[in-house]
């Protein structure tokens, strides 16, 4: 199968070649914020409750500047649904996603990507959960494949072994592969490889990019990204979550407040992380770095909105259609500089 899996123009590999991709990813924070998803469970049911919801999300992150359109089929997985009693919406869940995803990859003339994801049921010691693991794969990237998918992202595998079983049913389809893994307090995969030997691995078994999503902030994913850099010959991925990650907290799971007592649990992740989230700024900031230190596929995970994308993809010298609304303080009433404001305002600022 070709690297474009429609007309739309070049497909991955040759948007690689002449700059960074940026993929929008964090769709089940976003969606549950805006109240249509069910923190805790992260089953993507609103694929089918609320699907004009998941629509102009994908929307609004093209128009901030995302180069691809990725189907919300994270956690859309046999063992995830099973989990939850949602089972026997597996293959309506996924085929909705696909659609969705499609039909506004298709309008945009953005890379369309299928998705798959941690099982949470892989277990290196245990031949059974390693068949259940590849039969789940093989499941949802046949469906993202009889959808015309560009290319199929394989995401926030804690596990390495895992990651390349993923990698494997997605070449035995014929479609390039994306695939990232997600790192935990310790900079290592939970076998306890090094993250250069692992990305190493998976580039040399023909994943088409390599890298990290998920869980660590751009603070504590920022410095991970040189050595895997050195260690491949592929582009590298560098996804992080949007929140001020820290070395004594690397992962958004590890952030704590000194005020905990209203937290349920007394941890804020996942629905009170609000204190710790990066404006803007930062993540034009950790965009530029991040492409400095050599990442050629960009983009967010969980907890970024379209804002964040946008920041990113100006940050790299882009100008998407959601930037004719990029911040202009030059009219602001007490903030402006333009002379026509009142000045009687504009003496006022500091008194705010």
């Amino acid at each position: 199968m070709s690297d474009a899996g429609t007309n739309r123009g070049p497909g991955l590999v040759e948007r690689l070649k002449t700059g960074p991709v940026l993929c929008a990813e964090g769709y089940l924070f976003e969606l549950e914020r805006r109240g249509y998803l069910q923190a805790g469970a992260f089953v993507p049911e609103v694929v089918l409750d609320h699907p004009e919801q998941v629509t102009a999300l994908h929307r609004d992150f093209v128009r901030a500047g995302s180069d691809v359109v990725e189907a919300l089929t994270y956690y859309a997985h046999r063992e995830k649904l099973r989990g939850v009693g949602k089972d026997g919406l597996l293959e309506d869940m996924n085929r909705q996603a696909l659609s969705l995803a499609r039909d506004v990859a298709h309008e945009a003339g953005a890379l369309l990507a299928g998705n798959i994801c941690n099982t949470n049921v892989y277990d290196p010691a245990d031949s059974q959960t390693q068949t259940q693991t590849r039969e789940m794969f093989e499941e949802q990237v046949g469906w993202a494949v009889e959808a015309g998918v560009d290319f199929v992202i394989g995401e926030t595998f804690r596990y390495a072994g895992e990651a390349q079983m993923a990698l494997d049913v997605i070449r035995r389809c014929g479609l390039p592969a994306v695939i990232t893994l997600a790192v935990g307090q310790e900079p290592e995969t939970r076998e306890g490889e090094s993250l250069p030997d692992a990305c190493r691995r998976l580039a040399d078994e023909g994943a088409t990019v390599v890298g990290l999503n998920c869980i660590r902030g751009p603070a504590t994913m920022l410095p991970l990204l040189a050595g895997i850099v050195a260690a491949v010959d592929v582009p590298v991925a560098a996804l992080p979550v949007p929140y001020r990650t820290h070395a004594d907290q690397p992962t958004f799971q590890s952030l704590r407040e000194e005020d905990a007592a209203l937290l349920p649990d007394g941890r804020p992740f996942p629905t009170a992380l609000d204190p710790f989230t990066c404006n803007r700024y930062e993540i034009a900031d950790f965009a530029v770095k991040a492409r400095e230190a050599g990442a050629g596929y960009l983009g967010l995970c969980c907890g970024a909105g379209p804002h964040h994308m946008r920041s990113m993809s100006e940050a790299l010298g882009r100008s998407p259609e959601a930037s004719r609304y990029s911040d202009d303080m030059s009219k602001h009433a007490f903030f402006g500089t333009d002379p026509v404001l009142a000045g009687h305002n504009r003496a006022y600022r500091d008194r705010l």
